[in-house]
């Protein structure tokens, strides 16, 4: 092996560690670097590949190499099956030499377990309800134990992309210092949205709306609203100017919420008429908060919706409550890189348009990481469109869409 880094996956065929791998400039296959073998009994083991006659580098053939493991959520392998698999693959690159192990998991595992059942589970400072604690009775605290278990594996950085939670946050600094990071997708958006013709509108005093749907998206939709802001004044490519738009919801049962609009929000619903709205927010599982806030927005007279949202789980209940007709584009990306998958966008995939981010990511870890001079990836990604959606004829103009 040369260079001063190598990428791997935790299993051989992984896209997204092999898109990465290309934009690094690797040349070697993944798959002739690291064999991802199994004994008999099923047991995972890893093995960094070396040279049969090479008896003078036993143990070190990763000296001083920073290792790149890349870990997804797609094909086969489940969630505690990849988890297991990095923790193995970054213990077998600091048994051979590695003087850095980087985890690279956009959608990092055992987020939704970020507290427990003790006050010692809590983040410092944050007061929970009993009925809070009652939540997690029984339950492992397994954001704290997936922390430690990458620790004691070997893993030295990790980065991830658009993590929901704050208490996930700051245990990942506490345990990793200044080597957690978590990449906003928020100028990504910004700039697929001021470039290519979403938001187009002949009328200046209706520029497109900037919209959280409740108060945990809220930031995320400041940061698209900043971005979108300066790439507007940078190229002046929008009408108008754009607005933002706060919104929340109100719990009217076990399963139903109101959506309403916050008292703090810039623009009101009746603000909104011809004008096109950007529902913004970081995950989605079953969508039906999402399809209620749009709704809401249709209602208002709004002329166009679309829905930018960073994790796309591609539920049964997804499909069915997005498909409606009050929701006109879906921008997400392929954090979970099943969605790149014409199945698994189903119906969607009339409206969907995914920015696959291997660009950014590499940007990002020559910009943390690795060092050095470069000349970022630009645009820092690239768009997979179906035939079927209306703007597949122009994602085709889009550089670099390779």
């Amino acid at each position: 092996m040369t260079g001063d880094f190598v990428v791997v996956g935790a299993v051989a065929d992984d896209p997204l560690a092999n898109d990465i791998a290309h934009y690094l400039n690797q040349e070697t296959e993944i798959s002739d670097i690291l064999a991802n073998k199994s004994f008999a009994n099923t047991e995972f083991c890893p093995r960094f590949i070396s040279d049969e006659r090479d008896f003078d580098h036993i143990g070190h053939q990763l000296d001083g190499k920073t290792v790149i493991l890349v870990s997804s959520c797609s094909g086969e392998h489940s969630r505690n099956a990849r988890a297991m698999r990095s923790f193995l693959v970054a213990r077998a690159a600091k048994d051979n030499g590695a003087a850095r192990v980087v985890l690279v998991e956009p959608d990092l595992f055992y987020s939704a377990q970020d507290r427990g059942p003790r006050p010692e589970h809590s983040r410092p400072g944050v007061s929970r309800s009993l009925q809070d604690y009652k939540k997690f009775d029984g339950q492992p605290f397994s954001a704290m134990l997936y922390a430690d278990l990458l620790k004691t594996s070997g893993v030295d950085v990790v980065m991830t992309v658009h993590n929901h939670s704050d208490a996930v946050q700051e245990l990942f600094c506490q345990h990793f210092k200044d080597c957690f990071f978590n990449l906003c997708p928020a100028e990504l958006y910004a700039n697929y949205l001021a470039n290519y013709g979403l938001t187009s509108n002949d009328d200046p005093s209706k520029g497109m709306v900037i919209c959280a749907p409740d108060n945990g998206a809220a930031p995320f939709a400041r940061e698209v609203f900043h971005y979108l802001n300066r790439e507007n004044e940078k190229l002046l490519l929008l009408q108008g100017k754009p607005s933002l738009l706060l919104m929340d919801k109100e719990r009217c049962g076990e399963r139903k919420v109101k959506i309403v609009t916050r008292a703090d929000s810039p623009t009101r619903l009746e603000d909104l008429a011809g004008r096109v709205v950007v529902v913004c927010d970081d995950m989605v599982r079953t969508g039906g908060t999402i399809a209620e806030c749009c709704r809401h927005l249709k209602e208002a007279g709004v002329s166009r919706v679309i829905f930018v949202v960073t994790h796309f789980n591609s539920s049964p209940e997804v499909k069915e409550n997005l498909h409606v007709n009050i929701i006109d584009d879906i921008i997400t990306t392929n954090t979970l890189p099943n969605i790149l998958n014409r199945d698994m966008q189903g119906r969607l995939r009339h409206k969907m348009l995914v920015l696959k981010i291997e660009r950014w990511i590499v940007n990002a870890l020559r910009e943390h990481v690795l060092g050095g001079n470069f000349v970022p990836y630009v645009p820092p990604y690239t768009v997979d469109v179906s035939r079927k959606n209306p703007r597949w004829s122009l994602s085709q103009q889009l550089l670099g869409n390779t």
